[in-house]
């Protein structure tokens, strides 16, 4: 079934440019008098489930699932909510430096991250928690980026899953190439990288929609629109919907529920199958939204209504699988409790973990900046030391 997108429209910016507080009661009022603008309708996009929890068909993509896969979905999005929202109160509580938040993402997140095989290859951005959760990676090494003692916790190769990638739109041209040297190498393995509708903005984004297209490459850019770059919203990104730009570059591009499981499951899967077959690239556009801030150091009342956020926390992942498994009789009370306490106890780990995590060695922000060391970095290297040797007991001399 394929459904007229029903997102709420999006307000224009706030004309306020303070950067503290949440402004004050007249802007409030006058933000929220305004009507919100569009700059085209929404077109239409893959669901098979609705937000009340329904089963629908569609005549191009479909998933045949049973209870216990159904159950492992949903428990895959609470248990990355609950990590999700564990990091989010470390941060607050001064832990954390940072952390940028999925809340309202995880039904793209898990449906593609499950759609991969273990042989695919996944570069993400700074957001693909649930992604992570689906490659095997541990929660706790997500955080020793975000806490200042590593530069990413986990080795790429032994899940297939590459560090966070913070540079806006540049893990798509890695994917790229690596798509390339997949196919020199005459694997049937695919490669996704995933972005945000603000990257999809960047010459990164649209020279690797160039190279894959011309080259065949087998990856598949997974755009989670999450209608809002910042404070920016798509409509100050492009004029036509965001998966139509494939068109121009000579490979497909569909729009999916990004807030529907099932359909982001099932359209990636197709997606990967494609690609291994040599077909070439696809790009896919999961249409959900960010419930919460930008990153923790983002106030999104200031650029966004509540009502919007409202709309949406009505399309929840989470709640729509949800009543699906109680209509369906697969999962009861008993069942949900269980899965509960098992995300209190993950939320219980990760806390303990970050807190117990050692301070790095001062001289480690000088490793592994090249494979072969560098005379630069050597000369930084001894400057930062004589700096250190400057205080004695804890005081500047």
């Amino acid at each position: 079934m394929t459904v007229e997108g029903t997102a709420a429209r999006k307000p224009r910016r706030s004309s306020g440019t303070s950067t503290g507080g949440t402004g004050t009661g007249a802007k409030r009022a006058t933000r929220a008098a305004r009507k919100p603008q569009s700059s085209h309708s929404e077109p239409p996009l893959v669901q098979l489930l609705t937000p009340e929890g329904e089963r629908v068909q569609h005549p191009e993509y479909d998933v045949d699932l049973g209870p216990d896969e159904l159950r492992g979905l949903y428990r895959d999005m609470v248990m990355t909510r609950r990590f999700d929202g564990e990091a989010t109160a470390l941060q607050r509580q001064g832990e954390l430096g940072l952390w940028a938040s999925l809340l309202g993402q995880e039904a793209a997140q898990i449906g593609s991250g499950r759609a991969l095989r273990d042989d695919d290859y996944v570069f993400p951005t700074y957001r693909e928690h649930g992604v992570a959760w689906c490659r095997g990676v541990d929660p706790t090494n997500l955080l020793g980026m975000f806490r200042g003692v590593n530069h990413g916790g986990w080795d790429p190769n032994s899940n297939n899953f590459h560090l966070y990638t913070i540079v806006i739109g540049s893990q798509t041209l890695h994917a790229t190439g690596y798509a390339m040297g997949v196919a020199k190498d005459g694997a049937d393995s695919a490669v996704i990288a995933y972005f945000g509708d603000g990257a999809s903005s960047q010459g990164d984004v649209a020279e690797a929609f160039t190279f894959s297209a011309v080259y065949n490459a087998p990856v598949v850019f997974f755009c989670q629109n999450n209608q809002w770059a910042i404070s920016e919203p798509t409509e100050k990104q492009t004029r036509v919907p965001l998966y139509q730009r494939a068109q121009g570059f000579g490979f497909p591009g569909v729009r999916v529920d990004g807030n529907d499981v099932l359909a982001c499951l099932a359209v990636t899967r197709s997606a990967l199958a494609r690609a291994r077959r040599g077909e070439g690239p696809t790009l896919v556009e999961a249409f959900t939204y960010r419930m919460g801030a930008h990153t923790t150091s983002d106030d999104p009342t200031r650029y966004r209504h509540d009502d919007e956020r409202a709309a949406w926390e009505a399309k929840d992942p989470i709640l729509r699988l949800r009543r699906y498994l109680e209509a369906q009789g697969h999962a009861d009370a008993a069942w949900f409790d269980g899965l509960e306490a098992e995300s209190e106890a993950l939320g219980k780990r990760v806390r303990e973990a970050v807190r117990a995590m050692p301070d790095p060695d001062d001289m480690s922000i000088f490793e592994n900046v090249y494979a072969d060391g560098h005379a630069l970095v050597d000369e930084e290297r001894a400057q930062f030391a004589a700096y250190q040797a400057s205080f004695a007991d804890g005081e500047v001399k």
